[in-house]
């Protein structure tokens, strides 16, 4: 949370790894202290923005999810903060004889209060960041939790406090212990993606030896903890206080690294004959990724395949005017990337403000190489990596996942870079009326 927490808010709970309620808490906060929340339209879902440059100004349609009534809003400036994640639909594949079992199959996006395991047997599909999560934490009241993966995961244990956190709050300043705090933890993650990248072999050493050590004696540590991968091909997973290794130890919850031949009455047929009994089945088995929450832009009449745009500093699309995307890193807190691209967002907007510019717009040079925009091997990753803009293979449009790299372009880099082509369209003589900003 050190990272994870907003760069102008500390971070002060002393969970350094929080659970969702005192993150949401957090989130509440900062929003009434700083008066968004009086500023947010809720119940409203954008389905397409388009952009004039006669007006230099963007049209918004969006819906209202209450009474269904299409509401219109204009801006200067346009912001998206959608993430990537398609959270209405996950990603659930087809489970030979689903329809035949007896007991419930939910997955966690759709989970509700409703949902009992207290006493049951429980089966999670899956091995990343949800399926590590939910185990430990259903374990406590289950009758046993069996974690069912294809293939396994690299996991990773730290304290679920930080001890230097919360000693340098006790002898400095909230801030200066906050802001020291997030620097050394910024520098050791990416020192750990580093060594990782450099030299995958000893990396992947350290994380068998660490998890053998938390196992039983004798626990099969490479057929449940050694992927085929590389450490950060894919995302490391993180679990506080090595929950997950001690619900293993105590016997409450197992690992079975099979695949599905198919479900039955009474639970999941293996590939290898065994038949895991359930109660309730968790797929945890990720989400589709979906680029600007699915709505379509347009620039002059135009209508703009996102494939075919190429990031500019990972937060600007080439050929799109006046629009920024709050995306984070994937080797490190989302956070620590949006706030930069806030400021950045800042100090642009001010340079138009100085200048009497009134658009703004990224072009890209003819035959630019490109690459992937997501640097990843994850599943959910490549199976819709094709509807998401590109990257360059330089600066300013490669995105380097650097978090110090991007201090130097984001928030000391030049505004007026060569790239970005300022311009100021003259207003039409009746403008619509402007209505949100």
């Amino acid at each position: 949370m050190y990272t994870l927490g907003y760069r102008f808010k500390p971070w002060e709970d002393a969970k350094a790894i929080a659970d969702g309620s005192s993150i949401l808490r957090y989130v509440k906060e900062t929003a009434r202290e700083n008066g968004i929340d009086s500023k947010i339209h809720f119940n409203h879902r954008v389905e397409r923005a388009e952009w004039s440059s006669d007006d230099a100004q963007w049209t918004i349609t969006a819906r209202r999810t209450d009474t269904g009534e299409e509401v219109r809003l204009t801006a200067g400036f346009l912001f998206m903060c959608t993430g990537y994640y398609h959270y209405s639909e996950p990603y659930t594949p087809e489970f030979p004889g689903a329809e035949r079992f007896g007991g419930q199959i939910v997955h966690p996006q759709h989970w509700n209060d409703g949902i009992e395991y207290a006493g049951k047997r429980v089966v999670v599909i899956g091995s990343g960041a949800t399926a590590v999560t939910l185990v430990p934490a259903m374990a406590q009241q289950a009758a046993h939790v069996t974690m069912l993966q294809r293939s396994p995961t690299y996991i990773v244990s730290l304290p679920g406090e930080d001890p230097i956190a919360n000693f340098l709050r006790r002898v400095l300043p909230s801030k200066a212990a906050y802001a020291i705090t997030r620097w050394k933890n910024v520098l050791v993650t990416t020192a750990f993606f580093q060594l990782s990248r450099r030299r995958p072999r000893f990396v992947k050493g350290l994380l068998l030896k660490a998890a053998a050590k938390a196992l039983p004696p004798g626990y099969d540590v490479k057929k449940h903890f050694k992927p085929k991968y590389n450490p950060w091909d894919q995302r490391v997973c993180l679990v506080p206080d090595g929950d997950l290794f001690e619900a293993i130890k105590v016997g409450r919850a197992s690992i079975a690294t099979d695949t599905i031949d198919m479900f039955t009455e009474q639970g999941i047929k293996l590939s290898s004959g065994e038949e895991l009994e359930a109660d309730l089945v968790v797929s945890a088995t990720g989400l589709n990724l979906l680029a600007l929450g699915g709505m379509q832009i347009a620039v002059d009449g135009a209508d703009v395949e996102i494939p075919e745009t190429v990031g500019y500093k990972g937060m600007m699309l080439s050929g799109v005017p006046n629009m920024a995307i709050s995306l984070g890193y994937t080797n490190a807190s989302w956070t620590l990337k949006c706030d930069l691209t806030c400021e950045y967002a800042c100090r642009l907007l001010n340079h138009m403000d100085e200048h009497g510019y009134r658009q703004a717009t990224p072009r890209l040079a003819p035959d630019t190489p490109t690459m992937p925009f997501i640097d990843l091997k994850s599943g959910y990753v490549l199976r819709s990596l094709d509807k998401f803009p590109k990257q360059g293979v330089r600066a300013p449009w490669r995105l380097y996942q650097n978090y110090a790299r991007d201090i130097l372009t984001l928030r000391f880099g030049d505004i007026d870079d060569g790239v970005m082509v300022f311009s100021n369209p003259e207003p039409e003589a009746e403008a619509p009326e402007r209505l949100a900003a």
